[in-house]
């Protein structure tokens, strides 16, 4: 599962052909997550609150770069490295 971003210590993966809705792994000082691409919410597991916050206002901020990069995981083609929050 390659990582598409990192910054502050959160790593961000997406993995190829996974299931919906589209989201992104997230994992952050032994904390992990799947986060929706659409919204920043939740679905799965949990993180600290501030990193939480951080990734949700990545993903608003990159939410076209990630969507087309669910539809290259799917199609399994090369995704695209994303800059993360501290390099914006």
């Amino acid at each position: 599962m390659p990582i598409i971003s990192s910054f502050f210590g959160i790593y961000v993966r997406m993995y190829f052909a996974d299931h919906a809705p589209p989201h992104i792994h997230v994992e952050y000082q032994g904390h992990q997550a799947l986060v929706a691409i659409s919204d920043g919410a939740v679905v799965q597991g949990e993180l600290p609150r501030r990193a939480l916050a951080l990734v949700r206002q990545w993903c608003l901020d990159h939410r076209a770069e990630l969507e087309q990069n669910w539809v290259k995981a799917q199609a399994l083609q090369p995704l695209s490295r994303i800059p993360g929050a501290d390099n914006d």
